[in-house]
């Protein structure tokens, strides 16, 4: 098993392998955002006390969701190279940092947009609201760190041991809204909560999130 692990993360041969699903990802990626956000902004029915202004949810909720998701797929990658000595782990680390700290300030940018209307502000010191920030700043510590050394071994190691201390930050998010009075509303109930005619358009978009962040 770990023989074949090995060889499939030999760089030739995962060049090979990403340079064959890189188009097709990235056109259903496109595919699955287009329709997810046509049918969200255009076709889904408004809410019955935020109006209009809660189709902002169709990029919110797909950007909050993998900011944590690629997070998380940082420190198993952080933690594989550091354990397992694997160069293209701290490569895939360094490869993830910047689209999450993309993801993450979207996240940030449009939570504040949606929230401004029910909280009369931009930005509340909020549990929910300053550990997505600090998520932020996780990304910006472990891109800043693999680029201030030259050694590539050492700015691997120091980039992964940083993400897997952040690890704590991913529950501290997730359960913010239970474990505290926040401001924010609860997480988004995929399968309660939500009318179907505004919970597709939204599957549509969290799953082009995905793929195009897989690109």
């Amino acid at each position: 098993m770990w023989k074949t692990l090995h060889q499939l993360a030999a760089p030739p041969r995962l060049y090979q392998i990403c340079g064959r699903l890189v188009p097709w990802l990235a056109a259903a990626g496109i595919i699955a955002l287009a329709t997810g956000w046509a049918r969200g902004f255009g076709f889904a029915p408004a809410d019955y006390q935020q109006g209009e202004g809660y189709r902002i949810m169709y990029l919110h909720v797909p950007a909050a969701i993998w900011s944590m998701g690629i997070y998380a797929a940082m420190a198993v990658a952080a933690f594989t190279g550091l354990v397992w000595q694997m160069k293209m782990a701290s490569l895939a680390v360094a490869a993830m940092a910047p689209v999450g700290a993309v993801y993450t300030f979207i996240a940030l940018v449009t939570g504040a947009a949606w929230g401004k209307p029910m909280w009369g502000t931009w930005w509340v010191w909020d549990a929910r609201l300053t550990s997505e920030l600090v998520l932020l700043f996780l990304y910006a510590g472990v891109i800043a760190l693999w680029h201030a050394f030259d050694d590539r071994k050492m700015a691997g190691r120091a980039a992964g041991i940083l993400v897997l201390v952040g690890v704590v930050n991913l529950p501290v998010i997730h359960y913010s809204v239970e474990w505290w009075n926040t401001l924010h509303q609860g997480s988004t109930r995929m399968q309660q909560s939500i009318d179907p005619a505004m919970r597709s358009p939204l599957r549509w978009a969290i799953a082009g999130f995905l793929l195009l962040f897989m690109t």
